[in-house]
């Protein structure tokens, strides 16, 4: 089993008054997640699965007392797939106010449902994570330094789930489930959502934007549909871990632009499963692109789970001088141009440089990424 960041992450929390919530894409490998506190605590622990309809209906009518006889002596009360319960935030409001002794950890797989459940009742009782799919860190720290370069093509290719990455050779089988229906499961789900044909459209068209600049007019004219429709689906999409929003920083040059977005996908296996395109980076047009969506998506992951907080963009000019990544903290910014090829010479805009003079830059391709993914290591 590949260890997770997590794991130990969440440990450190356990015993501090307060519930855990662990929200993710589905099949990241929060069951399993779960299965390893359960494992610690086997004989004080109460493990909910919210698929099964029996637990569920214990909670969606659970008052003090019910609860009180459900939970009994267990110290650890685990709910999986806390999203199908109806009024589930009222439900652990309940348990974190009455019963102190009792640790609450919580997965849901869909931030569009949970996290609106859970947000008010829970405000001040709850720390909150994200588990997204196997990050560099996980590779690296399972296969070794060798074996995880060896693997980066593959990575860049098929992704990062922990099916994909432990079951070599059937990755498209997997990704094709995966990207199927399945995935769409939250989405299709809503009530405002009645055209799954507009999200097939719109995933493929933003699929192949990925690394650019993304207008929401255009993804209209493409999708057939009107501008709020792309921005409603676009919105429920972020919420359900399927794609993320760069924003652009505009801060002080007149000519930055400051309205547009870039999109860019979780996961590289998925985004190349929706295209059906799974061929070598040798005989792909879009090697860039695909780079820079693992990049981005992987330092994400790594401040994610450090904790560590900054403000994300990418910068453009109206005369077309970019940068690919930028991150914001400490007072300070830092600007980051993201290349495959490590013979690829690079400048910074003396526009960006002149309006951001403390900024520090790197490139980081694939000869030096592992200090981009891997800082201190």
């Amino acid at each position: 089993m590949i260890s997770r960041q997590l794991t130990n992450i969440i440990r450190q929390k356990f015993n501090k008054s307060k519930a855990i919530i662990i929200l993710g894409p589905r099949q990241t490998g929060k069951t399993t997640l779960l299965k390893i506190f359960e494992a610690e605590n086997n004989k004080q622990c109460l493990f909910l699965d919210c698929d099964d309809p029996i637990a569920r209906e214990n909670l969606e009518n659970a008052n003090l007392a019910s609860l009180r006889h459900l939970i009994g002596k267990n110290r650890l009360v685990i709910i999986d797939e806390a999203q199908r319960v109806k009024n589930i935030g009222l439900c652990l409001k309940m348990i974190t106010d009455n019963f102190k002794h009792v640790q609450l950890l919580v997965s849901g797989s869909s931030a569009l449902e949970l996290a609106g459940e859970i947000n008010e009742p829970l405000t001040g009782r709850k720390w909150e994570y994200l588990l997204f799919p196997l990050c560099w860190q996980e590779i690296n720290g399972h296969y070794g330094n060798l074996e995880s370069l060896r693997q980066l093509e593959t990575r860049i290719i098929f992704g990062m789930y922990p099916d994909v990455v432990t079951n070599p050779g059937e990755e498209t089988e997997i990704l094709t489930q995966l990207a199927g229906s399945y995935m769409y499961k939250d989405i299709l789900a809503m009530k405002d959502v009645r055209r799954p044909d507009i999200l097939e459209k719109l995933l493929k068209a933003l699929a192949l934007q990925i690394g650019n600049e993304v207008s929401y007019n255009e993804l209209a004219r493409l999708v057939e549909v009107d501008k709020k429709t792309i921005i409603r689906y676009i919105d429920l999409l972020e919420k359900t871990f399927i794609v993320f929003r760069l924003s652009p920083l505009s801060r002080n040059a007149r000519s930055e632009i400051g309205t547009g977005r870039k999109i860019y996908f979780y996961d590289n296996g998925i985004r190349n499963s929706i295209i059906s395109n799974y061929n070598p980076l040798s005989l792909r047009q879009d090697t860039g692109a695909l780079w820079e969506n693992f990049l981005i998506s992987e330092r994400m992951k790594f401040l994610q789970y450090q904790r560590l907080f900054c403000n994300r963009y990418f910068w453009r000019t109206v005369r077309q001088q970019e940068i690919d990544y930028v991150e914001e903290y400490g007072g300070a910014f830092h600007a980051f141009e993201l290349k495959w090829n490590p013979k690829v010479k690079v400048h910074f805009p003396k526009t960006f440089t002149d309006a951001y003079p403390d900024c520090t830059t790197q490139v980081v391709n694939r000869s030096n990424f592992a200090e981009f993914l891997l800082p201190g290591k």
